[in-house]
């Protein structure tokens, strides 16, 4: 089975480059996904690029993850502030996740310093804009590759 990632991104990400461009920066949700699966195709890999504003959505397509993708990288935008069923779907999927935001979240409002998603997450990637995702696919193409290799010692 070919290396697969799923990539999820959470509420108003369909906005990006006319919402709060000084924040989030000039670039579309289509341009990100575009900067992805270029970049996973360097890497080998597949990428299944998915965006909702509804948060069942994100749970399903995490859920559905366990058995198709060997990894997620999750934007859950303003849920990783708030859901803890988009925790308890990392949790239960037993996947490697990286956690990316475009903005520095840790330089923004207080609220927005917390993030229940980094509790399933291996790392997380902020601050440096579509550029983090770049970032993210690297990270866990490391994580997904030392765990195949982890999973082939141990079956011999």
């Amino acid at each position: 089975m070919r290396t697969s990632v799923l990539i999820v991104n959470g509420p108003n990400l369909n906005l990006l480059g006319t919402r709060q461009p000084e924040v989030y920066g000039r670039e579309t949700l289509a341009d990100i996904e575009r900067l992805c699966h270029d970049h996973a195709a360097t890497l080998g890999v597949a990428a299944d690029f998915r965006q909702s504003n509804t948060e069942g959505d994100l749970v399903t397509w995490i859920q559905e993850a366990r058995g198709r993708h060997h990894g997620i990288i999750i934007n859950a935008a303003a849920y990783t502030h708030t859901s803890v069923a988009i925790l308890d779907a990392l949790l239960a999927v037993e996947l490697p996740v990286v956690e990316v935001h475009l903005s520095n979240i840790h330089r923004r409002e207080a609220f927005r310093q917390h993030s229940y998603v980094s509790q399933a997450a291996h790392g997380m990637i902020c601050g440096f804009g579509s550029h983090g995702y770049v970032l993210a696919l690297d990270a866990l193409h490391r994580l997904i590759a030392a765990r195949l290799r982890t999973n082939d010692k141990e079956k011999r």
